[in-house]
């Protein structure tokens, strides 16, 4: 796949590139999911070189369903791009109006707006490349004990929605945050009166 998406640079870090992940991109993987915090919040996590071939075999067989989107997100070190995130659009169905978001951040990135960079690429590239299937709506979830995700969500234009009661395999109630295609859908959408993270 050839797909690139691009985030601007910020006057304390450089662009972003985002793309499909490669079979090359184990290593990178491995290093990611040795930071205890990422492991904590994963349902998945990649201890191994199978696990990590697993995540990548899942992130091409989604490619080619056109369900599930799944980019690596790299930044520019000095010894070549480095892996400092993940973005997924995922629940893509033709005809459906809404679709999910999700990311993780590698450790060394953190504090440094690669997040909220990164999924604002990819919300933006969904809403372009989907509007024709009746995308209108994109969803980011996070447990209520994850405000840095409630900070990256509302840094990339998804307003709190509510809170939602805890279901299996989600040990504590969650926030729900909803980014509309455009304004006037937005202002036609009730907002919940319960205050975000």
């Amino acid at each position: 796949m050839s797909i690139e998406l691009r985030a601007a640079s910020t006057p304390t870090a450089p662009g972003l590139l985002l793309r499909p992940w490669r079979d090359d991109d184990v290593a990178a993987l491995l290093v990611a999911y040795r930071d205890p915090v990422l492991r904590s919040w994963t349902r998945y996590p990649v201890s191994t070189t199978a696990d990590a071939r697993a995540f990548l075999r899942r992130s091409r067989q989604g490619w080619a369903a056109g369900r599930r989107f799944s980019f690596a997100v790299l930044e520019p070190g000095p010894d070549g791009e480095r892996l400092v995130a993940n973005v997924v659009l995922k629940e893509v169905t033709p005809g459906r109006p809404y679709a999910e978001v999700g990311y993780w951040t590698a450790a060394p990135a953190r504090g440094r707006a690669v997040a909220p960079r990164a999924v604002t690429a990819v919300s933006d590239w969904a809403f372009a490349r989907f509007a024709a299937g009746g995308l209108t709506r994109l969803e980011l979830l996070h447990q209520v004990d994850n405000p840095a995700s409630c900070r990256v969500a509302e840094k990339s234009g998804y307003v709190f929605q509510e809170v939602l009661p805890a279901r299996p395999p989600f040990p504590r109630d969650g926030h729900r945050h909803v980014r509309w295609r455009s304004s006037r859908a937005r202002l036609a959408q009730p907002r919940s009166s319960s205050p975000p993270c």
